[in-house]
C-alpha cells in the first residue's frame, strides 16, 4: 500500500501541474469558441509551440503511466479515489497560480472527498 500512496501521490502531482499548465497556457491563446477557421488554425500552431503547453502535456503524459503503473498492481477500488486527491490540489493552486476564487462550498466539497479518499484507503489495509 505504501508504494501505492507515494506512485499515487507523485501521479496526481504531475497531473495537477499539467493540468495548470495546460489552462494557463490555454488563457493565453483565448477563446477557441470564437475564432474563425484561421484562427483555430493559428491557434494550433501556437499550442504545438507553447512551452506551457508542451510541458503540460508531459507532465499528464508523466501521470498516465504512473496510473498504468498503479493499475498493474493495485485494486482499481482502491486506486481511483486517489486520483481524487487532484482536487484538493487543483483547489489550492488554482488559487494561488490562476488567481481562481474557490467559494466555501467548493472548499466543502472538497473535503468531502478527502473523508471519502481516507476511508476507501483504510478500507484496504483492513
Amino acid at each position: 500500500m505504501f508504494k501505492t500512496v507515494v506512485v499515487m501521490l507523485i501521479a496526481v502531482s504531475a497531473g495537477t501541474v499539467g493540468d495548470l499548465l495546460l489552462t494557463k497556457g490555454m488563457k493565453e491563446l483565448g477563446d477557441l469558441s470564437a475564432m474563425n477557421l484561421r484562427g483555430l488554425l493559428s491557434a494550433g500552431y501556437q499550442a504545438l509551440t507553447s512551452p506551457k503547453l508542451v510541458l503540460g502535456t508531459a507532465m499528464l503524459a508523466v501521470f498516465f503511466f504512473l496510473w498504468l503503473a498503479v493499475l498493474s498492481w493495485e485494486d482499481l477500488t482502491v486506486a481511483l479515489p486517489m486520483q481524487a486527491l487532484n482536487y484538493v490540489l487543483v483547489a489550492f493552486l488554482s488559487q494561488y497560480f490562476l488567481g481562481e476564487i474557490v467559494t466555501p462550498m467548493r472548499w466543502a466539497g472538497t473535503i468531502l472527498v478527502c473523508i471519502g479518499v481516507i476511508l476507501i484507503t483504510k478500507s484496504s489495509v483492513a
